[in-house]
């Protein structure tokens, strides 16, 4: 039986998590988010709104996603039973679009006809020129121009659903440099713009209301492990970058206290190498992007530049609700490496016939090493966030290299 502690009630009102979250920005945006904050807070509470995104979700997306027993890897590997939530079975691919629906929705609710969002991988913006062409909006999508070499599928996918993809050149021309520029823009068309932010970072409400519109995952997995396995798991693993997948099956789990919560980030070449984006794993407080949490960063504060094969994961931050998961000791966060979450890529692919995401991958690559050791009655869940198509280019640059497979 899994002990429960007394509901979980963070952020506060304020948004912050502990001494993590709050509002850091500019003036020009302030108004903006006490706005965003009030219509969130309403369409909330309003039955017909909560009505739209349960109709959305089923209809639009196909949920609830299956959980599946990945039994051929189980064997292989001997121990512990894992079983994968299967996000990659949701319209687009990921589990994104479990918050772009939710977020313009809102945006139609608040008169906004033009949306911006940053990316990664592709897979939030894909998500959000989804929506927009599904609603009739304008959508702008900000991306690094690295990440527009590494993920041209997903920028053709993008162009396809008219969106306009606006590749970013500053600093490491990644995912940091992706949300810089949005940020900018919603400063700049604040009136006319709704900004759907990816993940679980930013400035408050934006880590609270992604997580809300996540949560669906963790919700449908407390109803579907029992009636798969009989009980909850014993452990929940999740890969973190922003961390938005992993706050959406880690939050109902929070207060099931015999369930262990893992966070998986990205070990780059190894966290000694400095080549990495592991923030929990190897950073230390700051503010970023609205927020203060962990950040990799100088000692004078700079952010530093980070490495991940996943385009997704390759970012200097992590949301709020993580620095205080971390903290509180109530979530562990550990780091996987490029070649390590390469291998797990092949591995499931090869035992399962699944093609997950460089991110999933990261998360299944820990499951992979930890099951070995724990028992055939143990269970592990692992968020299987999205799927690899996307990928494809860059596997073929690194897998024969990394772990001896054909291309």
């Amino acid at each position: 039986m899994q002990m429960q502690v007394e509901k979980y009630d963070l952020p506060d009102a304020r948004g912050h998590f502990g001494p993590y979250g709050g509002v850091f920005v500019a003036e020009t945006l302030q108004a903006a988010l006490l706005q965003l904050n009030i219509e969130y807070a309403k369409a909330k509470a309003d039955p017909a709104f909560v009505a739209e995104i349960q109709y959305e979700l089923k209809h639009y997306v196909g949920r609830p996603s299956p959980i599946y027993h990945a039994k051929r890897l189980s064997e292989e590997l001997g121990g512990a039973q894992i079983f994968l939530k299967r996000e990659d079975l949701n319209h687009t691919g990921a589990h994104k679009v479990n918050n772009t629906v939710g977020q313009a929705l809102l945006a139609r609710r608040m008169g906004k006809r033009r949306v911006i969002a940053e990316t990664g991988a592709g897979q939030h913006g894909v998500a959000t020129a989804t929506v927009a062409a599904r609603y009739g909006m304008e959508c702008v999508v900000y991306m690094g121009s690295e990440d527009v070499r590494r993920q041209a599928q997903n920028v053709y996918r993008m162009n396809l659903l008219g969106a306009k993809v606006v590749p970013v050149d500053s600093g490491s021309k990644t995912l940091k440099d992706a949300l810089n520029e949005a940020m900018r823009d919603w400063v700049t068309n604040v009136e006319s713009t709704f900004y759907i932010i990816g993940t679980v970072a930013g400035p408050h409400p934006y880590p609270m209301m992604v997580r809300d519109f996540n949560s669906v995952v963790g919700k449908e997995c407390l109803t579907q492990m029992p009636e798969i396995t009989g009980r909850q798991p014993d452990v929940v693993l999740a890969c973190v970058g922003g961390g938005s997948n992993a706050m959406g099956i880690f939050y109902d789990y929070i207060p099931q206290t015999g369930v262990r919560l893992i966070g998986v980030e990205a070990g780059g070449d190894g966290i000694a190498t400095g080549r990495h984006a592991a923030s929990l794993t190897a950073g230390s407080p700051g503010i970023l992007h609205g927020n203060r949490t962990y950040l990799i960063q100088d000692a004078n504060g700079q952010i530093s530049d980070t490495h991940s094969v996943s385009a997704g994961l390759d970012y200097p931050g992590v949301g709020p609700e993580h620095a205080w998961l971390k903290d509180s000791k109530r979530a562990e966060y550990v780091a996987i490496n490029d070649d390590e979450a390469l291998a797990a890529f092949h591995r499931l692919c090869r035992t399962e016939g699944i093609i997950p995401a460089l991110e999933s991958s990261h998360a299944v690559a820990h499951a992979m090493k930890m099951a070995p050791s724990m028992t055939k009655e143990n269970v592990l869940l692992v968020n299987l966030s999205g799927r690899g198509d996307k990928d494809m280019a860059t596997v073929a640059e690194r897998s024969h290299a990394a772990t001896g497979y054909p291309q």
